[in-house]
């Protein structure tokens, strides 16, 4: 269990940028289409084309979450009627989330439940739940039980009783060589080569091929649930690229999206990325 933690980790994890923190009017994106930087009012007539806008992260990085923050922010000052899809969340969370929103809940109370869905400090994420409790703005659950996660990466999706499919609802787990070659990219030295085994290594495909799945199933039933919504989507930066949850978006949804990815030195760098991976980086100041 230790090594499959350190593994889900791993994807997500980036040395630190720089602790600078961009207010909304400082947003700088680079278009990875055209190669170019452009401010966010040059992007914001583009914005009202989009129903789904991921947001990336690297989970311990707080420059990440100001810039999604600033995404956030900028949508909402320009009349967007924005919700915010969560990594962070189990879908049973969705009550508690509702309540904060609401005001209902006080933050010491809800940084409990907080701490029973994610384990990266509260501090990290608080801006932008306050906001969005400031804001009325909708907070969505998008993620499933840790525990199904870890066992499909321990023994399998087969695995799985009915009760736990039915959780996850209508979704099977068949990995293409294209996610496993995403995978194996995106972990680099803790791919195949370091699991020394080929099936522990499908299995861990297997196991975030389900939270995609999950993650854009979800995020699909609420965007047309709520069709005057535009979500505003924070996870991973191995989450949100073009490979993972939008692909799985795409099977489930004709709505377009947009992926902006936080630029990461040694790792997101406008040099070194392309349009298949994302849309925008996010320049750091």
């Amino acid at each position: 269990m230790k090594r499959f933690s350190r593994y889900l980790l791993l994807l997500a994890w980036i040395p630190l940028a720089c602790q600078n923190t961009p207010p909304p009017e400082g947003l700088r994106l680079y278009d990875l289409v055209d190669r170019r930087e452009v401010g966010p009012d040059q992007v914001a007539p583009r914005l009202a084309n989009y129903r789904l806008v991921l947001v990336g992260e690297h989970h311990s990085n707080a420059d990440h979450h100001a810039a999604q923050l600033a995404v956030i922010r900028f949508l909402h000052s320009k009349g967007i009627a924005a919700a915010v899809g969560l990594e962070m969340f189990r879908q049973d969370g969705q009550e508690a989330l509702d309540r904060w929103v609401s005001g209902e809940l006080a933050e010491s109370d809800f940084k409990e439940i907080y701490s029973d869905h994610w384990n990266f400090d509260w501090p990290l994420y608080r801006d932008i739940f306050r906001f969005a409790r400031d804001n009325q703005l909708p907070m969505v659950g998008l993620n499933v039980s840790g525990d199904i996660t870890r066992q499909v990466a321990h023994t399998g999706f087969a695995s799985l009783d009915e009760q736990q499919r039915s959780e996850l609802g209508a979704i099977t787990c068949n990995v293409s060589a294209e996610y496993m070659e995403y995978i194996r990219r995106a972990f680099g030295d803790h791919g195949q080569g370091a699991h020394g085994d080929i099936s522990e290594f499908a299995r861990f495909c297997e196991a975030q091929l389900v939270w995609d799945t999950v993650m854009a199933a979800r995020a699909a039933e609420y965007l047309e649930a709520h069709p005057q919504r535009v979500m505003v989507l924070i996870a991973g930066s191995g989450h949100v690229q073009r490979p993972a949850i939008p692909a799985q978006f795409r099977e489930r949804s004709n709505l377009p999206y947009l992926i902006l990815l936080p630029e990461t030195a040694g790792s997101f760098e406008r040099d070194q990325m392309d349009a298949k991976a994302a849309d925008y980086l996010i320049l750091m100041p």
